[in-house]
């Protein structure tokens, strides 16, 4: 069996947004009930959260987006972006815990103390490096990447994305970067926010080619999924990864409240599995995964348990 970190603890439950918003402060909860009830507690390693300090943000940030979410965080008003990602007071330090807690999983897993983690709370993709958007205040997959090569000399870093929203925020931050590859199935952009993602999106200049986004149409199952699965694997591979994130979000499950895709948990155990084979024939069995959306509260602990039974095999 192998170990997985996974991380847990009341200041990650702390990202989260009250009054009915669907990226509310129980979902990590809502996750840890299955994880208990399933036993899995007792096989993996639970990991304190940690906070990030400001220079790491601004490994991928603006000065000024750092600067404006701290403003807000003291206020606790208004918004941080057009009106999906509302401030309250210690958004800050909570979004800190939330990118704190991924650079920790990543520092982990290049060193070989824990090859595996996951991270409930992470997965913040829509994060612009100038701005909050899409409920994520910080995208914390993008300060990894450029913590990771900044400070580890990690250079191929291989991103994937399973969220039925396109990970705009981490494709347009690394879009020119042809060490960056980027996976990103997700329902067609077309149907849903962010509207993003096409198929034709393969990056830019130098980075041409380096990018694979797949759109998926609304009502996509799993047979869906599995279909173009083996050709979303096959460019991860090519592109020789030192590391694998995965983000695996939840709300491509059949019955989210905000989107219209319609796999099971067995599509992300087949990803979680299948990419957990690839990191380790080619980055030392490196993956850090990261839960991502999902507001149906039995379909994001269904689905990301999957992914943690899928990573201890």
């Amino acid at each position: 069996m192998r170990q997985v970190n996974v991380y847990y603890g009341p200041a990650l439950a702390r990202y989260g947004f009250g009054e009915g918003h669907p990226f509310g402060p129980d979902r990590l909860d809502a996750f840890w009930a299955e994880t208990v009830r399933l036993g899995l507690d007792r096989r993996v390693t639970v990991a304190e959260p940690a906070a990030c300090e400001e220079q790491e943000l601004l490994a991928f940030h603006t000065r000024e987006h750092v600067e404006r979410v701290r403003t807000q965080s003291r206020t606790g008003t208004g918004y941080l972006d057009y009106g999906d990602t509302p401030a309250f007071p210690g958004v800050y330090e909570a979004a800190c815990y939330v990118v704190g807690s991924t650079l920790d999983a990543g520092r982990r897993a290049v060193s070989g103390e824990a090859p595996r983690a996951f991270v409930p709370i992470g997965g913040l993709h829509h994060a612009r490096r100038d701005g909050a958007a899409g409920f994520c205040v910080f995208n914390d997959a993008g300060v990894l990447i450029e913590v990771l090569r900044r400070d580890h000399g990690i250079r191929r870093i291989a991103y994937v994305d399973i969220d039925a929203h396109h990970g705009d925020g981490v494709y347009y931050g690394f879009e020119s970067d042809p060490d960056i590859c980027i996976a990103d199935t997700h329902e067609d952009g077309r149907f849903l926010y962010p509207g993003t993602g096409g198929a034709e999106e393969t990056g830019t200049g130098a980075a041409r080619g380096t990018k694979l986004n797949v759109p998926l149409p609304p009502g996509a199952d799993d047979a869906a999924f599995l279909r173009a699965w083996p050709g979303l694997e096959d460019f991860v591979r090519a592109s020789r990864p030192e590391i694998v994130l995965l983000q695996a979000g939840a709300d491509s499950i059949d019955g989210d409240p905000i989107t219209h895709m319609r796999l099971t948990p067995r599509a992300h155990a087949h990803a979680a599995e299948r990419l957990c084979r690839l990191a380790e024939d080619c980055c030392d069995g490196r993956l850090v995964a990261m839960g991502g959306g999902g507001y149906n509260r039995a379909n994001l602990a269904a689905a990301w348990n999957a992914v943690v039974q899928a990573m201890l095999a």
